[in-house]
């Protein structure tokens, strides 16, 4: 299948879980032999206007993200290429309008993608670029229901979760055992306290947790740890690569995810496919409560209290260093998904 992937500023112009996440698929299809091209704006060196580092092509459409020339550009583009089927951003509308020219012209199917960390601004272009493409595409309910309120017909919602390595998760060898162990950038939406207060209340009780992540907030954090004088049994180990919190949660007992906003928890996933028993603090931003509804190893609690109680109640259960019930979220799994959503519309059209 030809894949014509469209954003005009990649990850490497502006760096978000969303557009890492559509490079991420990108790569996927192209791994499994589909022919996958980037319309973007160039990112890389010289005046070639292809550029191939991986099994994915990316193709400049303008040299600077400049929305007027990309616009203008790329319906043409992509009608040159034609794709079996196009995918975009939603962000900016512009753009996702542009797409659906183009998509008109191939005769191929639109999908937009949207991961909920940019924001849709309440614009007439916004507005026509809700009613554009064929299908969309978020990686939870939570981001789907803001979809839904942003104006996008229920009926043309999909949701198609964030993917793991399981082949990682099996082959990684667990670190050292550790209690607990939390994951987030350590900024404002964080709310690593909300797990300190719950270990305070385990003062008398033996535990040991690891804090994994970095940012603004990290000196704030550290001192809580020692305000509360569990300093001495909380290890902060920065920002971790992926093979090394594999590892790290390999060897944890305990999974607590407590963060103010998540659009996708993956290192939740991560961690619970590492066996991980999940304690899932609700939050009205946080999606992360979905990956753990129905599922025997996890509580979903409300307050710091019940974090606590759910540890100790976690101390009887069986440690794992794999749940194989997580492969449905593996890399192969979920680019199924996107193969299929992609065969369905085509099929729907009768196109190809």
């Amino acid at each position: 299948m030809r894949v014509a992937v469209v954003a005009m500023e990649t990850s490497h112009y502006r760096d978000t879980d969303g557009r890492r996440r559509l490079e991420r698929v990108a790569e996927n299809l192209a791994a499994a032999g589909h022919e996958v091209s980037v319309f973007c704006s160039q990112w890389w060196g010289g005046y070639d206007k292809r550029f191939a580092p991986t099994e994915v092509t990316y193709r400049a459409v303008t040299v600077s993200p400049t929305v007027p020339s990309f616009c203008t550009r790329l319906p043409a583009l992509l009608a040159n290429y034609r794709p079996d089927v196009v995918h975009t951003l939603l962000d900016p509308p512009s753009v996702t309008l542009a797409a659906s020219a183009g998509a008109k012209l191939a005769r191929a199917p639109l999908i937009a993608e949207w991961f909920g960390d940019d924001p849709l601004e309440d614009t007439r272009r916004t507005d026509r670029a809700l009613r554009a493409p064929d299908r969309f595409v978020t990686p939870s309910e939570l981001v789907q229901t803001r979809l839904w309120e942003a104006g996008a017909p229920d009926d043309r919602t999909t949701i198609l979760p964030e993917s793991i390595d399981m082949n990682l998760v099996r082959e990684t060898d667990p670190a050292d055992e550790v209690d607990v162990v939390y994951a987030h950038p350590l900024d404002e939406s964080a709310n690593v306290e909300s797990l300190f207060l719950g270990l305070a209340e385990l003062r008398q009780k033996g535990w040991s947790a690891t804090i994994i992540g970095d940012g603004p907030e990290r000196d704030t954090y550290e001192q809580e740890a020692a305000d509360l004088r569990i300093d001495d049994r909380v290890e902060f180990v920065g920002a971790c690569d992926r093979e090394r919190r594999v590892s790290i949660y390999k060897g944890a007992h305990v999974f607590v995810q407590t963060a103010f906003r998540e659009y996708f928890a993956a290192d939740l996933l991560w961690a619970l496919a590492c066996g991980c028993i999940g304690i899932v603090e609700y939050q009205a931003g946080s999606s992360a409560h979905e990956l753990v509804e129905q599922r025997d190893r996890a509580f979903r609690v409300t307050n710091p209290q019940e974090i606590a109680d759910k540890i100790v109640e976690s101390a009887s259960m069986e440690r794992l260093t794999v749940d194989e019930s997580f492969a449905e979220f593996d890399h192969a799994a979920v680019r199924a998904e996107y193969e299929a959503l992609y065969d369905r519309l085509a099929d729907e059209r009768g196109w190809f």
